[in-house]
């Protein structure tokens, strides 16, 4: 049996190997029948029409994920919150999840609060550090690392042996406290869809990627969804690590460019032009817009009330137009016909 311990960089380094990686964690909570997890967003079609044209160039597909792939509650990822009670919440399920209230100062008001505190604190601290990013994002691992340190000050423990080291252990908060923050589901047809996509593309030469906003855990969190789905395909080979650009890693979040040029710059090194990339999410502005700009054909996903954001004004310019809109998620196939 593991034993449990303070963090120690050596001790890291013998257990490493004995931990549960991220994916073999979530699969781990699953099987708990004593946690409960906020329900999936019921999904609201808006009143729109497909409109399909056939690509014959595309050879590569390119997703967001939260709006797209992934129904969530309130359509987007939120680092925080806007319901306050929800917020803390959560946060009160991560501090008894991880014991970390033995080793929080003791103030007046509920634990939850003061955790709110700190991770608001950590948050700020991490957003500051932007350079000249119009649009920055930061990795919440390390807004949950920052709050681990100052609770090992206090003689916070935690099992190295399963959790791993410390990046590893904020990279588990993290994944725990987002799934009970907000619900998840696959859009209807994801599955299905995406492995239809993986065998048209590979008689093209092809790939699909990520190219979203997104954490460390929005890979395995899309990939269990996807799991309860029926997904038969390996996900490495459905979608390779080194095709999920995220706005974690690139710090920074759409409509910023260095998300998509870092992507096209990936493509372009497995010899594939902009023009043959097809990029597929719900935000006119932050993923059609820039896409096109960057010479990429794109579809829109009007699928889902809550994470479709477009007007018909938009839907009119031609810098925001899309070449394909989508109501279903199955209806993508009809441009490789």
């Amino acid at each position: 049996m593991p034993t449990t311990s303070g963090w120690n960089p050596k001790a890291n380094l013998n257990c490493a190997s004995m931990a549960l990686t991220l994916e073999e964690y979530a699969e781990h909570l699953e099987k708990r029948p004593d946690l409960a997890w906020p329900a999936p967003p019921e999904v609201q079609p808006p009143k729109a029409k497909p409109c399909l044209v056939s690509l014959p160039e595309i050879r590569v597909v390119t997703w967001s994920v939260y709006g797209t792939l992934l129904a969530i509650s309130g359509g987007e990822l939120y680092l925080q919150h806007p319901q306050k009670f929800v917020m803390e919440l959560a946060l009160d399920k991560t501090l008894q999840e991880f014991k970390m209230w033995k080793a929080m100062t003791r103030k007046p008001g509920h634990p939850a609060a003061q955790l709110h505190l700190m991770y608001n604190n950590a948050l700020s601290d991490l957003q500051l550090v932007a350079g000249n990013e119009r649009h920055p994002d930061v990795d919440v691992a390390k807004v949950w690392e920052s709050i681990v340190k100052k609770l090992l000050t206090n003689e916070y423990v935690f099992d190295t042996g399963f959790y791993g080291s410390l990046d590893d252990y904020a990279r588990k908060i993290a994944y725990f406290f987002h799934a009970s923050l907000q619900g998840t589901a696959c859009y209807e047809g994801a599955a299905e869809t995406l492995q239809d996509l993986q065998r048209i593309l590979g008689r093209r030469g092809g790939c699909m990627g990520l190219l979203a906003d997104g954490q460390c855990f929005t890979p395995v969190q899309l990939h269990r969804a996807l799991l309860r789905q029926g997904l038969k395909t390996n996900w490495e080979t459905l979608i390779p690590s080194p095709l999920r650009v995220l706005s974690y890693e690139v710090r920074a979040k759409k409509p910023s460019e260095r998300l998509f040029r870092e992507m096209l710059r990936r493509l372009k090194e497995r010899g594939y032009e902009p023009r043959e990339v097809l990029h597929v999410g719900s935000h006119l502005l932050h993923d059609v817009a820039p896409a096109r700009k960057l010479g990429m054909r794109t579809a829109l996903f009007a699928g889902d009330k809550a994470s479709l954001h477009a007007n018909g004004e938009q839907l009119r310019q031609p810098q925001s137009r899309p070449d394909v809109l989508l109501t279903e998620l199955p209806q993508v196939l009809e441009v490789f016909a």
